[in-house]
């Protein structure tokens, strides 16, 4: 399910903005259509705990799969600054839906003991869909035009029905007690989840129309970076669940600075393999936050407000991704692309510092070991 439905969000994510681009929008208005998009999507995620509850998992995810794909074909009667937004909107309430319900029932169905490597599993199955979808879109759209790519990226969502159709029938049980998350709780991985995805979210806009002379490299770049996000991602796993969650924040906070750092060195007239080596260092370090912010935010929430915990850290992911490419975008309409990627690099650098602060709280919130079966499940949900 979440191969099919990121692998579809995937195929669109660098198109649309740089088919608004090409048809005469500026950096920040292609920037904006991912920033509206995001702002869809956490707007939405605010509610999907509370659906959990009343309506459970399957149709939740259902209607976020049929949100998420289908309205793309809206695109191909016109892809004016008004359809692309108004699309991005709709198509973001799908994916609100999507990336709170499969998070949390990750948490569900996965014993604590194992948890890291199960946010690490799904996590696989996202990163490999993207770093597939995203450098495909680009080349489907290069080679013929944007029509195909708006065509899959309303199919390949919607066959991920199939899947749901064998999960768990599983609705969000109330726990009787308040489940609120403050923030604050988990401040340290949402912080660094956010302004790690606020980078993402310039680079997967604005590299494809930085580098527009060259292409096909900007294809193999966000394929290498996706790559790298899946190694980053379950290794984070395997060392949270060995060692105890927020070992891997400090470096991996560091890897994503570099690798940004890198970007902003080759992104006018570099050289390629610097460009590669960019993509590897970042997606590597942005995989690992991930994983160790998610894990982090479950152990400080606790098991009574899991549903909660994974509301707020999509929220992070979401608003950082579109925060960051509208912010990125007017950087780059006002002072060009290499400020973009030394201003995301300034403000990831500020982050490793609090990963102290985050290792004693992975530390004081990692989970004792579960003594029950290894098919004991968390059904504990509530509302933010």
């Amino acid at each position: 399910m979440a191969a099919a439905a990121f692998g579809g969000w995937s195929l669109l994510l660098p198109v649309v903005p740089l088919v608004v681009a090409q048809s005469g929008g500026s950096d920040a208005l292609a920037g904006a259509v991912t920033g509206v998009f995001m702002a869809a999507t956490v707007l939405t995620q605010l509610l999907v705990p509370r659906l959990l509850r009343t309506r459970g998992y399957r149709p939740v995810l259902t209607a976020g799969c049929l949100l998420l794909g289908p309205p793309s074909l809206v695109l191909l009667m016109s892809s004016d600054s008004i359809a692309a937004l108004s699309v991005s909107a709709v198509r973001g309430v799908g994916f609100g839906l999507l990336t709170v319900a499969g998070g949390a029932l990750v948490a569900e169905l996965a014993p604590r003991r194992i948890l890291g490597r199960a946010t690490g599993a799904q996590g696989i199955a996202i990163a490999a869909s993207q770093m597939a979808g995203l450098p495909l879109g680009l080349a489907i759209a290069a080679r013929w035009s944007a029509t195909p790519v708006f065509v899959l990226g309303a199919v390949v969502p919607a066959l991920a029905v199939i899947a749901i159709t064998r999960l768990p029938k599983l609705r969000a049980q109330p726990t009787g007690t308040s489940a609120r998350v403050s923030v604050f709780t988990v401040i340290v991985p949402v912080v660094a989840l956010a302004c790690v995805s606020a980078s993402f979210g310039g680079l997967s806009s604005l590299l494809p129309i930085a580098i527009s002379d060259r292409a096909a490299i900007a294809g193999v770049v966000l394929a290498t970076a996706s790559g790298s996000m899946l190694v980053g991602r379950y290794s984070a796993g395997l060392i949270s669940d060995r060692f105890g969650s927020g070992k891997m924040l400090a470096p991996a906070l560091v890897s994503a600075t570099v690798g940004l750092l890198l970007f902003a060195l080759s992104v006018d007239d570099g050289a390629n393999v610097v460009l590669i080596g960019a993509a590897v260092l970042f997606g590597f370090g942005f995989g690992a936050v991930q994983n160790e912010s998610l894990v982090m935010a479950f152990s400080a929430a606790g098991p009574k407000r899991i549903g909660s915990a994974s509301a707020i850290w999509n929220i992070a992911y979401d608003a950082g991704t579109g925060i960051g490419a509208i912010a990125l975008g007017f950087v780059a309409s006002v002072s060009g692309y290499t400020w973009v990627f030394i201003v995301s690099a300034s403000v990831v650098a500020l982050i490793p510092a609090l990963a102290v602060a985050g290792t004693s709280i992975g530390r004081r919130g990692d989970p004792k070991p579960d003594n029950h079966t290894a098919g004991s499940k968390i059904r504990s949900y509530d509302n933010l």
